[in-house]
């Protein structure tokens, strides 16, 4: 791979499954709970400095919340390019590599960060209603991990 093409791998990786992923939480909030983007971005926020503050920030905090977003989307694809750099497999079957990581990423997120976070959710990842947890899980295996793993696999020829 050429020096071009690992620095732009990781970005645009994190681009594409950030904007996946806050498009759909945006959609999927707003359908379930009439919840508006500043409201969802104000929940990203709060993992940081707690839901009181990053409501009262507001659209302040609802920009905090967008970089956050988009520092872990971009974070995720900087685990899966440097984790494929070591095992191949993960660029000659990117697309199940990518769904498995989504897989991975979804546990992550909902099993250990949620814990530790500002708003402190005792909630395992299989602690929702069936519907938001296949929703959930849907968009971490095809909008986050598969969009990562494929730009990988692109950046990687």
């Amino acid at each position: 791979m050429s020096k071009r093409g690992s620095l732009l791998a990781i970005p645009v990786a994190g681009l594409i499954a950030g904007t996946f992923d806050i498009t759909y939480a945006c959609i999927f909030n707003y359908l379930r709970r009439g919840t508006t983007p500043i409201e969802v971005l104000h929940s990203v926020a709060s993992g940081a400095i707690g839901g009181p503050a990053a409501t009262a920030g507001g659209v302040k905090t609802a920009a905090l919340g967008l970089f956050f977003h988009f520092l872990i989307a971009t974070t995720a694809a900087a685990v899966y390019y440097l984790a494929s750099r070591v095992i191949r497999f993960m660029i000659t079957h990117a697309v199940i590599s990518g769904i498995l990581f989504g897989v991975c990423v979804y546990l992550f997120m909902y099993g250990m960060i949620f814990r530790v976070a500002a708003f402190h959710s005792n909630r395992l990842p299989w602690d929702y209603p069936w519907i938001v947890l296949l929703c959930n899980l849907g968009i971490h295996m095809f909008g986050i991990g598969l969009p990562i793993a494929l730009v990988t696999r692109k950046f990687s020829k």
